[in-house]
């Protein structure tokens, strides 16, 4: 025999139509009645809108799952749900459709360029990440350097994302959310796409991952100004961008041409970050400018913006406890030049 509790626990879970939010959470369910002789079920569910398609579909799907538990026949009247439940949960539902590329986002997004490959715009993405992080702010990164992701690697990243109501939950990693498209690539293959394809998963990267509330977005761009970046520059009308560069001029020369295609996207550049800037000996101190020198100064002057810091050669202390390649250590000499890179990058956003 039917009981009214069985009902209950069946329609409970079941989403209201319009807000998509279970029947139990919004206290719909306004009356369960079970006529024991005829084993009928007869319920009343307050909706958000009533004489609709959405509320004939809505009844075909409780009735068949009633009978399907047992039910002989089953009627179903509807009442519209109160105003003050709409609004609260309107307005919920608002603020989840926001989403990172909305106008009222509060995200400030950073975009990592690079004119050419080689110069450590990745390893520079990766720790400035960690340090906005150890400043307190919440910090994703986004890997978009989709034919040479490495930002998973560089961070030590084991883990993958799982999906939970079909959307990808980052890996969180030094209190930093990392998306990559070395999440979804077994064996390290090659990724042989054309442009439309790649600007899809960087929409996806944006609008199907649960970033959650985010101060900043970093964005490690793949080196010079093809599809990916293009890309990018058009998808995020706002958006800072930091520069990197290593001292010799012909480096500054080609990163130039990221700068600038910044500056015609309407895009501010915050800085210059000059890596591999020097060597500096452990046993006398002595700094040897192995890759040059002026290369950072140069190209600050040709985008009218100010060098943010300057990285020498060197290699964090490796932890195999707690294994990542790339990430300095916050009392490390590195890790101290980007935590200052970081304050210095916050101040200037304001």
């Amino acid at each position: 025999m039917f009981t009214v509790e069985e009902a209950r626990e069946l329609l409970n879970p079941i989403k209201e139509p319009f807000l998509h939010i279970s029947l139990s959470e919004l206290d719909a369910i306004e009356e369960i009645k079970v006529k024991e002789e005829k084993n009928h079920v007869s319920v009343k569910i307050a909706i958000a809108k009533t004489g609709t398609s959405e509320q004939l579909q809505f009844q075909t799907q409780i009735v068949n799952l009633l009978k399907e538990a047992g039910a002989s026949t089953v009627g179903i009247r509807f009442n519209e749900l109160p105003a003050e439940v709409l609004e609260k949960y309107r307005s919920t539902e608002s603020k989840q459709a926001k989403g990172l590329l909305s106008k009222d986002s509060n995200t400030t997004f950073i975009a990592i360029a690079s004119g050419k490959g080689g110069v450590g715009k990745s390893t520079v993405s990766v720790n400035l990440a960690v340090s906005l992080a150890r400043l307190g702010k919440k910090v994703g990164l986004v890997d978009a350097d989709i034919y040479g992701f490495s930002v998973p690697d560089m961070m030590g990243i084991t883990d993958r994302p799982v999906v939970q109501e079909q959307k990808l939950i980052p890996v969180d990693r030094f209190g930093v959310k990392v998306i990559s498209m070395g999440f979804f690539v077994e064996d390290n293959s090659p990724i042989i796409w054309r442009g439309p394809m790649l600007g899809k998963v960087l929409n996806q990267f944006f609008n199907d991952v649960e970033w959650g509330e985010l101060d900043y977005l970093l964005l490690d761009l793949p080196p010079g100004t093809g599809d990916v970046a293009l890309d990018l520059h058009t998808m995020l009308p706002t958006c800072k961008e930091v520069i990197v560069t290593t001292p010799h001029p012909t480096a500054a020369f080609v990163a130039a041409r990221a700068g600038v295609m910044a500056l015609k996207t309407e895009h501010e550049i915050l800085g210059v970050i000059e890596n591999m800037s020097y060597f500096e000996s452990k046993v006398t101190g002595e700094k040897e400018h192995v890759f040059g020198k002026g290369g950072g100064d140069k190209l600050a002057e040709v985008l009218k913006t100010e060098v943010l810091g300057r990285l020498p050669l060197a290699q964090p202390d490796l932890n195999e406890e707690d294994f990542a390649p790339s990430v300095y250590q916050e009392d490390h000499q590195l890790g101290k030049i980007y935590g200052e890179i970081a304050r210095k990058m916050i101040q200037t956003i304001g």
